[in-house]
């Protein structure tokens, strides 16, 4: 039985149990993932991370800080270049051991979809509350955090852990917005997305994550000796969330995940009298459809390597962690061709 009587137009909600927590994952199976493997033919394999300290000397969002690495303690006692006979004489084992306190969104990332949702009459008692994918409510389903703990934590339903368990594993496809429009910023609907697909031999079959690279990370990357925020503002291109083609195109594909290599996938729409959201696709994607978006990949060697072949899928392996709870995830995704 469902937990909701109305659900949006045009979305996913039901369409994969009324209880279902991953959303367009569900379309990787397993016969996605055994065509998937036939894209590795000669064993490479590329790390999509940004070291998990970028953006490092630029700020890019005011809320999320850089890791902090700190050793374990034990009482007051340090666990780094510790020696263990300091517990027993004649031991010579040196211990070393750390902690770190990390913004889950600072750097290469997972959005679960417990990260965006709306105000929406799911109940239909005629009044508008926070609401999330398949119909799960802020206030019973995501709570805050007890310390010590991740019972009852931030999100206890639509967090990374389920998508974890998923594997996130499948066909990977890289859409090069950069080697077609150059570095700067350009506003990408569903005209401008399929003719770069078109002209690059693209493919997009049912539970695919498609990859798209703007240049934004390696822009990112190559600032750390000399920021330039301002540039980064201004820097390559952007899906137009405002785009209905473009969602429809999302919403018919199939496709499993879009993982950009920028900011936030989207451009933020800012025009206050237009209504109704800052992050409509985001409102579209993991709102609606229940399909996880991911940002900061990177993504510059990978693409020469496709380039030279001319390929542009890959067999693409990228759990967020496992962490109950969590709204967000660092990931190491790994395409190998």
């Amino acid at each position: 039985m469902n937990r909701w009587k109305n659900s949006p137009e045009g979305s996913n909600w039901g369409r994969f149990g009324p209880d279902d927590e991953l959303g367009t994952l569900n379309h990787i199976g397993a016969a996605q993932r055994l065509a998937a493997a036939t894209e590795i033919r000669e064993g490479l394999a590329f790390c999509l991370s940004l070291p998990l300290d970028i953006p490092g000397t630029v700020s890019i969002h005011p809320r999320r800080k850089p890791p902090r690495l700190q050793p374990t303690f034990l009482g007051d006692t340090p666990y780094i270049n510790y020696p263990l006979e300091n517990v027993a004489e004649g031991l010579q084992d040196v211990l070393s051991d750390d902690q770190v306190l990390l913004s889950t969104q600072y750097s290469t990332q997972w959005d679960s979809l417990a990260h965006v949702g709306a105000l929406f009459d799911a109940d239909g008692d005629g009044v508008a509350e926070p609401v999330y994918y398949n119909g799960f409510r802020a206030g019973t389903d995501i709570e805050g955090q007890t310390e010590g703990s991740l019972h009852g934590s931030f999100a206890r339903h639509l967090s990374v852990a389920g998508m974890a368990q998923s594997g996130v594993q499948g066909r990977g496809v890289l859409v090069d917005l950069l080697r077609v429009f150059g570095p700067e910023r350009r506003i990408v609907g569903l005209t401008d997305l399929l003719a770069v697909m078109t002209a690059q031999g693209i493919e997009v079959r049912q539970g695919d994550i498609v990859m798209l690279r703007t240049g934004y990370a390696e822009a990112l990357l190559d600032m750390q000796s000399a920021p330039d925020p301002e540039a980064l503002d201004r820097f390559g291109a952007v899906l137009d969330g405002t785009d209905e083609a473009l969602k429809r195109w999302i919403s018919d594909s199939r496709i499993a995940a879009i993982a950009a290599d920028n900011f936030a996938v989207e451009n933020p729409h800012l025009t206050p009298d237009d209504c109704c959201f800052r992050l409509p696709l985001h409102h579209h994607c993991l709102f609606k459809l229940g399909m996880p978006l991911a940002e900061l990949w990177y993504l510059r060697d990978l693409a020469e390597a496709l380039a030279q072949r001319g390929r542009n899928a890959v067999f693409l392996t990228a759990p967020p962690l496992r962490l109950p709870g969590a709204i967000g995830s660092p990931v190491t995704p790994v395409a190998t061709i």
